[in-house]
């Protein structure tokens, strides 16, 4: 890993972390997926109530990678936090910018004294879950993430009114 820097984002990295964002949904055959904007992200990582942080790797002056994470509650551990996304662009996959990533979103959870870090990855996606159970998380197979859409939402909530 040459000369990559990690950081916290800034607002002008949002271009760059959405660029990111829908690199990780095309990876993820989801190409139509993302409909959060640049002006969404930086609202919602800049304003008055930041919902969540983000750490990047530059190289060169360009972003590379990100994980962008918030905060949780757990009603039995406490606070926790929640990875989001872990992504690097394709052409330094392989290259320890993931890795580097991971661990400083660790030690950034553990500097917060959280009691519990958690993410998702998807079945398919091996290579992220056998890395994920090496690195020692417990990566849950009795546990379905449940979902809800906008559009979801409004259709149960106008038959129960």
């Amino acid at each position: 890993m040459n000369a990559v820097n990690l950081r916290f984002a800034e607002e002008k990295d949002m271009k760059s972390v959405l660029a990111l964002i829908q690199e990780l949904a095309d990876f993820e055959k989801e190409p139509d997926a993302v409909v959060v904007t640049e002006a969404d992200l930086k609202r919602d990582a800049f304003g008055e109530q930041p919902k969540f942080k983000c750490i990047v790797a530059e190289k060169e002056e360009n972003i590379i990678g990100m994980a962008l994470f918030y905060p949780r509650f757990s009603t039995w551990k406490g606070p926790t936090l929640h990875l989001e996304d872990l992504i690097v662009t394709l052409t330094e996959r392989g290259t320890g910018v993931g890795k580097a990533l991971y661990t400083a979103f660790i030690d950034y959870a553990a500097s917060q004294k959280v009691r519990r870090i958690e993410w998702v990855v998807l079945d398919w996606n091996t290579h992220a879950v056998n890395f994920y159970k090496e690195s020692g998380a417990n990566v849950l197979t009795d546990w379905c993430t449940v979902q809800m859409d906008d559009v979801a939402m409004q259709q149960y909530l106008a038959k129960e009114k």
